[in-house]
């Protein structure tokens, strides 16, 4: 019966389960790192798009090793350009494009 009077209070098995929970805890970070779309393995060329529709929307493009964002000001009409033209909605729900000129 001597197997029935040991003592289990080893630190070492401390130590192995704390390795084994680490071990887990880096296994799933990887597997997050491996999701997300910016990620250095991924495709070439991704867009992703935060907060669609909201006043704070971000729209980051990777082209490459080259990473780009666009941040929404939540103002209509902003930017550079001419005007081309006029866009008519008919009751249908076609739309028709009338040039200037």
């Amino acid at each position: 019966m001597r197997f029935l009077d040991e003592d289990d209070d080893d630190p070492m098995l401390s130590v192995v389960n704390l390795i084994d929970l680490f071990l887990v805890i880096i296994g799933m970070l990887m597997v997050v790192i491996a999701q997300n779309p910016l990620n250095p393995f991924s495709e070439e060329r991704v867009v992703v798009v935060e907060n669609p529709g909201e006043d704070n929307m971000r729209i980051t493009v990777k082209d490459g090793q080259e990473l780009t964002r666009y941040e929404s000001s939540g103002e209509m009409g902003e930017g550079q350009g001419a005007r081309a033209g006029v866009t008519y909605r008919l009751d249908d729900g076609r739309m028709i494009y009338v040039p200037e000129g």
